[in-house]
């Protein structure tokens, strides 16, 4: 591996650093993800440096002779981040009391966080590994695949190390060892004092990971995930109809799992898609909004829960679900288009299922088209992968036959529709306005989005395709009234 692909960073950031280094007297060292990363064949996403004094002047220094971005992240843990072009390197001090790199390794997360390499130049030309400082044992465990806390006094300093710990397996795979387990359990209640910002982001990075459902699966098993998302208990025990073969707490995780097996390859699950659908996926935070909306998709059925003659019924558990997630959103201080996101798939996740019973019995017309396009906005491809995975996480005995491959069809057909009759008519101008409804007599108000609504109805249904046709087809339609 070169010292490129060590770090990403050119030359001329190093001999900064060094000189820096010197002109401050400091010791630098690099530290933890960089070094565990570069000993696993990974390009290291950030450089972490450790600095024996003066951390947050030296980080300053290197901003301004850069030019980069100086952002300060803990002043009293003396860390800040400096951001010039693609390159981010984090500068933190000694932790506290430490006098020399080893002593401030061992206070350290885990034992795959607890190595470091003395800062040169040198490193443009590959590091050394005959150098890295290796005082609790790293390199044994990452050769190991082994999660392995330094000692419990790292999650009483920072209880967030309790969920990045999950975070490590979701994005390693590696195995939480039992020692580092029974400290995950005895001290989870220390997550109720981490700000929740702290909280979502971990979260998050659990989501856009490959092992998210492992992940979720593990903080279940310490007694986490229901900490943390109560909203989810009540499901537990919680019987469906026999179309499921699992409770509402198991199916929803169990949608989660589908949800990850979808998004490796959703080209087997919607044939002809799978580019199109890859390509949609590879966008902003789709992945991580996805896997939340599976996680809590049936959020509502236990407070929507009823038996009518019998048979046990979820009515508006959708809407419920919505409801439940806005709790969820502002205790993790969620962005707006976050909850938004999330939420419009919970509202809507029903809905593929309705159209497909629909399209079953009589076919399905442009107008439903329109109508589900304008509903899920650009997110329609991720409402069809969350249905796709909420229909396999659902296989009880009761379930009708052929229901994936009727909402791979379905899919298929709405597209079709939608590049034809729906996008062509929405690109297009309006064939009329409201001043043409003004002029045909008509008072200005509620009606008129109604009215308009309607003639782009019947535009992408092929019933009126100009202007003089879609005026007499208001006139048919208010005559009436």
């Amino acid at each position: 591996m070169t010292g490129n692909q060590l770090c990403n960073y050119p030359v001329f950031l190093l001999e900064i650093i060094g000189d820096l280094a010197v002109r401050h007297g400091a010791g630098v060292f690099v530290v933890g993800g960089t070094v565990r990363d570069w000993l696993s064949g990974v390009a290291p996403r950030d450089l972490d440096l450790a600095v024996s004094r003066g951390a947050l002047d030296f980080a300053g220094d290197l901003a301004r002779l850069t030019g980069g971005t100086f952002v300060l992240l803990d002043e009293k843990e003396q860390t800040a981040r400096v951001v010039w072009h693609e390159c981010v390197v984090d500068v933190a001090g000694f932790r506290a009391g430490a006098t020399d790199i080893r002593q401030d390794l061992v206070k350290r997360d885990f034992t795959i966080n607890a190595m470091a390499l003395p800062f040169g130049v040198g490193l443009a030309e590959g590091p050394d590994p005959g150098r890295i400082i290796d005082p609790a044992g790293g390199r044994h465990d990452l050769k190991g695949k082994i999660i392995r806390a330094i000692s419990p006094e790292a999650f009483v300093d920072d209880p967030l190390r309790l969920l990045r710990a999950f975070r490590f397996h979701a994005e390693t795979g590696f195995v939480i060892e039992p020692r580092t387990w029974q400290w995950l359990a005895h001290y989870r209640g220390l997550l109720a004092d981490v700000s929740p910002e702290r909280l979502s982001h971990e979260l998050d990075c659990i989501m856009a990971s490959k092992r998210a459902f492992a992940a979720v699966l593990l903080l279940d098993r310490a007694g986490i995930l229901t900490g943390l998302f109560p909203e989810l208990a009540p499901g537990a025990g919680l019987e469906q109809p026999a179309s499921h073969h699992l409770d509402v707490f198991h199916h929803n995780l169990e949608a989660l799992r589908r949800m990850e097996e979808i998004i490796r390859q959703p080209g087997d699950f919607y044939p002809g898609h799978g580019e199109f659908m890859g390509g949609y996926l590879a966008g902003g935070k789709r992945v991580v909004r996805l896997k939340w909306a599976a996680l809590f998709h049936d959020l509502g059925k236990p407070a929507a829960c009823r038996r009518v003659d019998g048979r046990i019924t979820f009515y508006n558990h959708d809407r419920i679900g919505a409801d439940l997630l806005a709790g969820i959103s502002k205790r993790l201080r969620w962005s707006r288009e976050q909850f938004e996101r999330v939420s419009r798939f919970i509202i809507l996740h029903m809905w593929p299922f309705h159209l497909s019973n629909v399209r079953r019995k009589t076919g399905v017309t442009a107008r439903a088209c329109l109508k589900i396009y304008k509903a899920a906005g650009d997110d329609l491809p991720g409402l069809f992968l969350l249905a796709m995975a909420d229909s396999l996480a659902g296989q009880g005995v009761d379930k009708p036959a052929g229901m994936e491959e009727e909402l791979a069809t379905l899919y298929s057909q709405v597209v079709d529709v939608c590049k034809n009759q729906v996008e062509p008519v929405l690109a297009g101008p309006r064939l009329l306005t409201g001043r043409d409804l003004i002029g045909l007599g008509l008072r200005p108000g509620p009606v008129f989005k109604q009215i308009l609504a309607e003639v782009e109805r019947v535009q992408v249904e092929g019933k009126v395709g100009n202007r003089e046709q879609a005026l007499d087809w208001v006139n048919h339609f208010l005559s009436p009234h």
